[in-house]
């Protein structure tokens, strides 16, 4: 009986021979990933990989840009986890992939979130000059863009964060008017009547029209 309990109480890890690692018994994610993605920063590590791709086969994703009006959700993980996949698979292949990550800074959803702060202030959005209150959509997209560009990257998402597509700067806006004038110079632009979508209690046109 004695016996017994002695080879219970026996410690049998130096009788386990395994092989001698600098590997930690825990990941310690949380603490470990920030520290990857900096020295990711230090290194420059997106720009060395564009230099190193230079001239090689062009591998475009095209970024549909999420709206710039809040938190990420796990929508947006989903995303840009898979657009990163597909750019990494892409630039080991040997083609350059580079991955421009992008914002729609325009639009109702914006607005609403806008009027939500008004709303709560006991303000009426059609006592608001309408250039002001478009500075202050812009200036809250930008604040988004800023809050989930950080929130991406800690997904660690390689891309060009310095240089993001915002469909609310003015060289994005000149384009858009620019392409637009080629049709009107065409003669393919013209006025008609066609049903419109109307939000009566936002007093805006519906994204169909």
């Amino acid at each position: 009986m004695s016996e017994q309990r002695d080879n219970t109480q026996r410690d049998y890890r130096d009788t386990v021979f395994l092989p001698k690692t600098d590997f930690p018994m825990k990941a310690g994610l949380p603490q470990k990933e920030p520290g990857i993605l900096a020295r990711w920063e230090e290194i420059n590590l997106y720009a060395r990989q564009r230099e190193a791709r230079e001239g090689r086969e062009k591998f475009i994703l095209h970024d549909g840009p999420p709206y710039a009006n809040g938190d990420m959700h796990i929508g947006h993980a989903l995303n840009h986890i898979l657009k990163d996949m597909v750019c990494r698979t892409q630039n080991l292949l040997g083609k350059d992939a580079p991955y421009v990550p992008g914002w729609d800074c325009h639009g109702l959803p914006i607005e609403w979130k806008v009027e939500e702060q008004y709303r709560k202030k006991k303000l009426n959005k059609d006592e608001v000059p309408a250039k002001e209150f478009r500075a202050e959509c812009r200036a809250y997209a930008q604040h988004w863009v800023d809050v989930q560009r950080e929130q991406i990257k800690r997904l660690g998402v390689l891309g060009n964060w310095d240089k993001p597509y915002l469909t609310m700067d003015s060289q994005a806006e000149g384009t858009i008017v620019a392409e637009l004038m080629k049709f009107v110079e065409a003669g393919n632009l013209y006025r008609g009547a066609k049903p419109v979508m109307w939000s009566p209690v936002e007093k805006t046109a519906l994204a169909e029209a």
